[in-house]
């Protein structure tokens, strides 16, 4: 009878060790005090209605779709500073050659995801080659790529912006999966049992879901496999512990390391595809910053700026935190000025727990 006892203590520590190691269990928890303080700051402002939402979603989709690529890379011990500039590289490369040159906008696209890439692996390869810091190494291509925008966006058309193409989109075969929305017909039969809102008109008050959340949803799922069922995930744990044991053990850590920086440039790409296909134009300063919120949100996601652990499904709850807080202090009515101050306090919070988490679970081994 007391060895069973012992015995079901040891599992509940071990079950409970577990769960503390977990680098979402930070953000999970996170995400739902942020939900509780704007149910009751800003529910009644419809933050949370059918349109509210889907206007929190969005914002998470964007940056999630850049965090999950970013997280990987991180675990991997390596930081990309350039993919907020890679954005508005991407979306001046789609907007130019279409409106411009009269390239179709498909040829466009495969055109910018083909050059974007280019450039990621160029980062990749300028720090596994030069042993540099790739903060620096990013950091230089940030404002290079920056510079590049500007002056060839001028150059060209004597603007810092390019417009007219939502025309020209209309009916190319890959408008579609970078713009529009989805499940209209589910949301019509939602509304007409009244699960959902309806406007003046009797339409409903939303008319889909924006297929940037689609893309955000795979992305983190195609993320969260590559680490977890995945010889290359456990090359990206390895890479980001211990690069030189790794390398011993025969990972290849420069090709992982260049693969993931293709990765993160590819998901900038995305990112502006859908934001010019949305919109209908591409501005030289699309992007801004956007470099700073991935990484806030992947580390209030659980994963730790010295590599070696963290998830891409904590990305995803960093990311709707984010949306939330930017949404939900817009819905309360206070002055979006805070927000910055929000997220960065968060930032800091969320290191302090994670770190605390991690080492509790190390100790109860």
């Amino acid at each position: 009878m007391v060895s069973e006892i012992r015995d079901e203590r040891v599992r509940s520590v071990s079950r409970l060790s577990r769960l503390l190691s977990r680098p979402e269990l930070g953000a999970a928890a996170g995400t739902v005090l942020v939900f509780v303080f704007f149910a009751i700051t800003a529910g009644s402002s419809g933050l949370f209605s059918a349109k509210g939402i889907i206007n929190f979603l969005e914002v998470s989709a964007q940056l999630g779709i850049l965090a999950a690529p970013v997280a990987l890379l991180m675990i991997a011990g390596e930081f990309d500073l350039s993919v907020g500039s890679m954005i508005g590289f991407a979306g001046i490369l789609i907007a130019i050659p279409a409106v411009f040159w009269g390239w179709p906008i498909w040829l466009s696209l495969l055109f910018t995801f083909a050059v974007c890439g280019g450039i990621g692996a160029l980062n990749g390869l300028a720090v596994v080659r030069t042993g540099l810091p790739s903060f620096i190494v990013t950091l230089g291509s940030l404002f290079m790529l920056r510079g590049l925008t500007l002056g060839l966006t001028r150059g060209i058309s004597g603007r810092t912006q390019v417009s007219g193409v939502h025309e020209l989109a209309l009916h190319d075969p890959l408008n579609s999966l970078f713009s529009g929305q989805v499940f209209s017909g589910l949301i019509a039969g939602l509304a007409d049992i009244g699960l959902i809102g309806k406007r003046a008109d009797g339409l409903p008050s939303i008319s889909g879901i924006p297929v940037s959340n689609v893309w955000w949803i795979v992305l983190t799922l195609a993320c969260t496999w590559l680490l977890t069922r995945s010889r290359f995930g456990n090359w990206i744990f390895a890479a980001g512990g211990e690069a030189n044991a790794a390398r011993n053990l025969g990972v290849p850590v420069a090709r992982t390391k260049i693969t993931l920086f293709v990765m993160t440039a590819l998901a900038a790409a995305l990112f502006a595809a859908i934001q010019v296909l949305v919109t209908g134009s591409a501005d030289t300063l699309r992007g801004t910053q956007k470099e700073f919120e991935a990484i806030i949100a992947v580390v209030i996601g659980g994963t730790l700026l010295t590599g070696g652990y963290g998830s891409a499904i904590g990305a995803m709850f960093g990311a709707l935190i984010f949306g939330v807080v930017q949404m939900g202090i817009f819905y309360t009515g206070i002055d979006t000025d805070w927000f910055k101050l929000f997220m960065g306090a968060m930032m800091v919070i969320a290191v302090l727990f994670n770190s605390y988490v991690r080492n509790r679970a190390m100790r109860s081994r």
